[in-house]
């Protein structure tokens, strides 16, 4: 079966994964389950057996779920693990993927979700023009992109920084992660009138490897700037994700 699914839409994983918090590993399984809650991404899941009960110390319960603080040593995770007591999830366990200190597929880390199995990105080298204006100035003109393809999400383009205007970008505190892509750190952009235009650009100094050829190259929120494709203005997407 493939998506789009009716939610929770509930699979085995295959992997072998791990949960590592406080230096100690307080799941290490073979059978967790992939969930979708949301049609974007998948949650993992877990059998009671294979949570310990000695990581987990009671806080609230309902008809529905119980949750518990997760407790190794004097380390505490407030509010990190859910247990399902009844409906499609009943029997199951949820911890917070952020409230840990690393997961683990196989020996590989993954960071922000679990990636979706039927999710998709490629890169591909492009000869398309695009140039990019921020309130009709330019900052980026290219015929050497770089077009990043990814399920379900808009495609997104990657300009080489010769291809920008550098003196105009002005580099953020921001930085987001993305199970894909790596972590990202931001650019505003401030024009010659004075104006700046917060956190609109980013770029992955060092991309996950299934995105390497992203590295260094910058992308633009089409929502928020003015893009030429060819010499064809294109519509603002409304999608937020980068």
């Amino acid at each position: 079966m493939a998506p789009p699914f009716t939610q929770p839409h509930i699979e085995p994983s295959p992997r072998r994964i791990r949960i590592l918090f406080a230096g100690t590993y307080i799941v290490d399984t073979q059978r967790s389950k992939l969930v979708w809650l949301k049609p974007y991404y998948p949650t993992y899941f877990f059998e009671s057996a294979d949570v310990p009960m000695r990581y987990l110390k009671e806080v609230s319960k309902s008809a529905d779920v119980q949750t518990y603080d997760v407790v190794v040593g004097e380390r505490k995770a407030e509010a990190a693990a859910t247990e399902h007591l009844a409906g499609d999830l009943e029997g199951l366990i949820e911890i917070k993927f952020g409230a840990m200190d690393a997961w683990f597929e196989e020996e590989e880390q993954v960071f922000v979700h679990p990636k979706d199995p039927y999710k998709r990105v490629d890169v591909l080298q492009s000869s398309r023009h695009v140039r990019v204006e921020v309130n009709g100035v330019e900052v980026a003109n290219t015929r050497k992109p770089r077009l990043l393809f990814e399920t379900s999400l808009p495609v997104r383009t990657y300009i080489p920084k010769t291809d920008c205007r550098m003196d105009l970008l002005v580099s953020s505190d921001l930085t987001t992660s993305c199970p894909y892509k790596g972590t990202a750190n931001y650019y505003s952009v401030k024009t010659p009138s004075g104006e700046t235009f917060k956190d609109i650009a980013w770029w992955y100094h060092v991309p996950l490897p299934e995105c390497a050829d992203i590295k260094g190259f910058i992308a633009f929120y089409d929502e928020k700037v003015d893009v030429w494709v060819d010499g064809v203005h294109q519509k603002r997407p409304n999608s937020i994700w980068s």
